[in-house]
């Protein structure tokens, strides 16, 4: 695995690569490869969210679990899939969210949300790889480590970041974020399985600009086209 990362995160990450748990995680990877199972996201794609919303442009992360296990879902952004693919449903009910809490957001036809990470929305799943058609295949071999990681080093050399925790798992990672020096907002996941139970209403995307406004940032323009 050749590690494509933006310059400003491998500048606080670089220690990372060479670390035990990092170098069985590629040979783990690798042994994948040559027992011919397909991985998602393919290589060029697995830091796909670093290298769309730099470390020195971070406002705000939304977290998720892991990519999509379906061909041509995952492209390394959590919760979206490439143009052309069937929005799923959490990114449905999301965009659901966001028309009843931005005045004049409507609804696009696709789920691709590099706009979002280009201005500073960090679209960072928990584990960043997962084998085709096996949900949850890649999580326990390192990636956590990793991404708890990021979110330590975010919390210790930035401030006022946004963090929009969604779901038990999510949440539970707010004990990795100092909560003095940044905001965190918790709902339910938008799963179709939760989001009556408290995500629909919760506001985050207003909540998350009048957060930035008040730091004198460039709020987030949430309208995919």
């Amino acid at each position: 695995m050749a590690v494509e990362i933006e310059a400003s995160w491998l500048k606080i990450l670089h220690d990372e690569f060479e670390k035990d748990y990092m170098i069985k995680l590629k040979q783990f990877l690798k042994e994948e490869k040559d027992a011919g199972h397909k991985v998602y996201p393919k290589g060029s794609d697995i830091f796909y969210a670093f290298n769309h919303t730099p470390f020195d442009n971070l406002k705000a992360v939304i977290l998720g679990q892991d990519p999509y296990h379906g061909a041509n879902q995952a492209f390394g952004l959590s919760f979206a899939v490439q143009k052309g693919i069937t929005v799923p449903p959490s990114l449905k009910n999301i965009y659901k969210e966001l028309q009843t809490d931005v005045s004049g957001f409507t609804i696009p036809n696709h789920g691709d949300l590099t706009k979002w990470a280009d201005q500073g929305v960090l679209l960072l799943n928990a584990t960043l790889t997962v084998q085709a058609g096996k949900p949850g295949s890649h999580q326990k071999k390192g990636w956590e480590i990793f991404t708890d990681t990021v979110i330590r080093k975010i919390s210790e050399e930035k401030e006022g970041v946004v963090f929009l925790l969604w779901g038990k798992f999510a949440q539970a990672k707010s004990e990795l974020i100092d909560d003095q020096k940044h905001y965190i907002l918790k709902a339910a996941h938008p799963s179709p399985y939760s989001a009556d139970n408290g995500f629909f209403g919760c506001k985050h995307f207003s909540k998350t600009n009048a957060l930035l406004s008040s730091q004198n940032k460039t709020p987030i323009d949430w309208q995919i086209e």
